[in-house]
């Protein structure tokens, strides 16, 4: 099995080229890449297992042509490229447009014209916006930032193609943890950071808020498997754990015992967005193990060079 990666040498696409390379099934990764977001790291440090099965090319998913030319000699697209600027999802929506949905559509074409068998389009549980309710995979979307907007706009394209393919959308929660390709703008990476060097953390809006959350090894597992196994097209959550703000402050003062911490902006109640964890994608792929936040968190710390 040949399989393309869009945005591999990111966040959660070096993790998933971890679970991927030492699996039997699979004979090529290619990591399709612009490294606009400067994720030098995925080619650096610890070698990967099997890394002769592993290829780079450096492009834009916006260049059909070089992605039609790759897809002649793929299996399966897994389309995890795409701007995501926590906590500032609601700015300049033009660049949010162009990339997670003008670009998908592009990948989305090419994957169309192409012998590909299955496509693999991670999405967000930001499309379902702001609720009091817990959401799951029936409860119709209705995004509130244009991030959310353009990841919507991207799964109908992608909804499009399961008349050809085998065609999944995965709406991922907020993804945290380690990766040698890190983001430090999500939630939790970046309280780790702050609290790690700066013991101080910064808390916007009362810290009520809750959201659904899910670790970079749990997600790129789950995408590893609906990778390799048989799953049917459709739309799919996947989430580990809803947890208020202040649930996370509590777990780092146990790691930081003397950590600071602010608030800004106290006096608002941001939205609130919980997620139900019982996905339909597990009728076809094993769960992951559901770890304890703390032990997760201590993990992490220990990645942290001092």
């Amino acid at each position: 099995m040949k399989v393309l990666i869009t945005g591999g040498a990111g966040y959660i696409g070096t993790k998933l080229v971890k679970h991927l390379v030492s699996l039997p099934e699979i004979k090529s990764i290619t990591i399709y890449d612009n490294l606009s977001k400067g994720h030098h790291n995925f080619f650096l440090g610890e070698e990967f297992r099997s890394k002769e099965k592993i290829h780079s090319v450096r492009g834009d998913i916006l260049d059909t042509r070089q992605l039609k030319k790759l897809m002649q000699e793929t299996d399966v697209v897994v389309h995890l490229a795409a701007i995501v600027t926590t906590p500032f999802a609601n700015t300049d929506p033009h660049f949010y447009e162009q990339v997670n949905h003008w670009g998908t559509a592009e990948v989305v074409y090419c994957a169309e014209e192409s012998p590909i068998s299955k496509f693999i389009y991670l999405s967000s549980t930001s499309v379902y916006g702001a609720s009091d309710l817990i959401a799951d995979e029936t409860t119709n979307p209705a995004p509130s930032t244009f991030y959310g907007i353009s990841k919507l706009r991207g799964e109908e394209h992608v909804n499009r193609l399961a008349e050809k393919k085998n065609a999944i959308n995965i709406r991922g929660g907020n993804v945290y943890g380690y990766s040698k390709s890190m983001r430090f703008d999500a939630v939790i990476n970046r309280f780790m950071f702050d609290a790690n060097f700066t013991n101080r953390i910064q808390i916007n809006g009362n810290g009520k808020q809750s959201r659904a959350f899910i670790h970079v090894d749990a997600l790129a597992d789950s995408l590893a498997q609906t990778v390799i196994k048989e799953v049917a097209n459709g739309t799919y959550n996947l989430v580990d754990k809803n947890l208020q703000i202040l649930d996370i402050v509590d777990v780092l003062k146990e790691i930081y015992p003397s950590l600071e911490f602010l608030f800004t902006n106290q006096h608002m109640n941001l939205r609130e967005l919980k997620i139900n964890p019982q996905s339909r994608l597990f009728d076809f792929i094993d769960r992951f193990e559901t770890k304890d936040l703390k032990e997760e968190l201590v993990e992490f710390k220990s990645r942290f060079a001092f």
